[in-house]
């Protein structure tokens, strides 16, 4: 799967965490895409909300990429400010995500992808999937139109990306990539970019 190549600012740390025993600076991010959740090594001083560029090309930002991280080790200002970064990529991506209503598939024979979705059962996947049938959905607005009885389509993905975030036993990962398994260690860092670094 390919990396992040941005991310949003959840929380800088000037002098690092006060539990480590190595003052540098640390930053934890949301990346862009797959909502992985990172902390960094920053260049800079970094303003909490902003888009950082961690791709595979020089970055003005970052120096390193240390490791993705569970939901449980967020700082209280990154697990606050969450939640509305993750709706501000929701909607800066409203086609990806009116897509998942359009294209997304049966996980077994008596269980749809959409059911996953929090408030969303079996007689609202039914009229979904006859609506789409005849047009595809193009925005959020004409899937609250068309099906009228279906909850807020993306508050239910955001409580769902939420959802896949806090939880590290979800049996499905529809938006976001497993959470990181516990292992040791390691920082290197490369100054073109994250190529060898893990995401």
């Amino acid at each position: 799967m390919p990396n992040e190549e941005y991310a949003i600012v959840l929380d800088y740390l000037p002098r690092g965490k006060s539990s480590s025993f190595k003052t540098e600076q640390l930053a934890q991010l949301l990346g862009t895409e797959f909502f992985s959740l990172l902390e960094v090594v920053p260049k800079k001083e970094l303003k909490i909300g902003s888009k950082v560029y961690i791709g595979p090309e020089v970055r003005d930002e970052i120096a390193l990429i240390k490791r993705r991280i569970p939901y449980k080790e967020l700082t209280p200002t990154a697990a606050g400010e969450l939640g509305q970064n993750v709706e501000k990529i929701v909607m800066e991506n409203e086609k990806k995500f009116v897509d998942f209503y359009n294209h997304s598939i049966p996980i077994t024979i008596r269980r749809h992808q959409l059911e996953l979705l929090p408030g969303v059962g079996p007689k609202h996947v039914k009229t979904l999937l006859d609506e789409r049938q005849r047009k595809p959905f193009e925005s959020f607005k004409e899937l609250s139109d068309r099906v009228p009885a279906l909850p807020n389509p993306s508050r239910a993905i955001v409580k769902r990306v939420m959802q896949e975030l806090e939880f590290d036993d979800e049996k499905h990962y529809v938006f976001c990539r497993p959470p990181p398994k516990e292992k040791p260690r390691f920082e290197r860092s490369f100054e073109r970019g994250p190529g060898r670094e893990r995401q």
